[in-house]
């Protein structure tokens, strides 16, 4: 018989024994349920616990302080043997038998939900696929793998910025050319001043007037 052990703050703890096959428990404030907790947290309609083929489970019935897992308000919860909820600020534990594990495991078209809802880290060591040791050694891989990445996005923009700077002094010093054209294809720059200064320096010698001849 599945058992479910009841303990509301600075009371003694409140045990209750439920056959395999009961369809629903309904747990509350209220005198009406068939498991009354006299706690103040707890409303009067709390939560129902649901038989589920292939094992069981609690669902929430809208509470004001919610049944928690791990401290976090969840709707429905899967109830797996030695699991610990809170409904309001009470301790609900549910166990089961390894009789009543195996004859619920042996149950047909068993929900598979009942195990996707689990978190890794909440799953008993029996369903989980992956060692605690193996888990760890692909955590500390992927940590490996992740910390270059900041040093090489610096890397890729500091070079980014270099090109850009280069281009820049690049246009004004060679205007109408390509930085990145002339350094791929090793084209020289074009040489702009020297014709015209050499131009210059013969209009500036027309100009000039000729030396005057001196006689001994």
């Amino acid at each position: 018989m599945p058992r479910v052990t009841i303990t509301p703050p600075g009371k003694n703890s409140q045990p209750y024994r439920f056959s395999l096959d009961r369809q629903a428990v309904a747990l509350g404030r209220g005198s009406e349920n068939d498991v009354v907790i006299d706690c103040t947290s707890v409303s009067v309609n709390h939560a129902v616990m649901e038989r589920m083929p292939g094992g069981f489970q609690i669902r929430d019935l809208g509470s004001t302080n919610g049944t928690k897992l791990s401290g976090v308000p969840r709707e429905t919860i899967p109830l797996l043997d030695g699991r610990k909820v809170y409904l309001g600020d009470v301790e609900f534990h549910f166990t089961l038998t390894e009789e009543e594990q195996e004859a619920l495991a042996e149950e047909d078209n068993a929900p598979p939900a009942v195990i996707r809802e689990e978190s890794f880290e909440e799953m008993p060591k029996k369903h989980q696929l992956v060692s605690d040791q193996d888990r760890e050694a692909l955590r500390k891989d992927m940590g490996a793998f992740n910390k270059p990445m900041p040093t090489a996005l610096f890397l890729l923009l500091a070079l980014v910025a270099l090109y850009l700077g280069l281009s820049i002094r690049y246009a004004g010093d060679h205007p109408g050319r390509s930085f990145l054209h002339d350094l791929t294809k090793g084209t020289p720059p074009a040489a702009t001043t020297a014709p015209a200064d050499e131009e210059g320096r013969e209009a500036a010698d027309a100009a000039a007037p000729a030396p005057e001849e001196t006689s001994e």
